[in-house]
């Protein structure tokens, strides 16, 4: 369940997210979903893929420091769609 410590949690890393880039969190009730549009990722700049990659690793800590189970997927990949 995604708690509001966890919406406090997620929302005290978003400054770590670079512009054009965005996490989706779904609450699947026994675990959070944090889903990245790989289309979005390879628009960024080799710098700015390094932040978003930082990024996606903090938020997914943020949430599991606060009881949250984290799985990290991508959307949008070759063959997909």
């Amino acid at each position: 369940m995604y708690t509001d410590e966890m919406k406090r949690a997620f929302r005290a890393v978003a400054h770590y997210c670079p512009k054009g880039f965005k996490l989706t969190v779904i609450d699947n009730n026994d675990f959070i979903t944090l889903k990245a549009s790989q289309a979005d990722f390879m628009r960024l700049y080799d710098d700015q893929k390094r932040s978003a990659v930082e990024y996606m690793f903090k938020a997914k800590d943020a949430l599991e420091q606060n009881g949250a189970i984290v799985l990290l997927v991508r959307e949008g990949g070759e063959g997909d769609g």
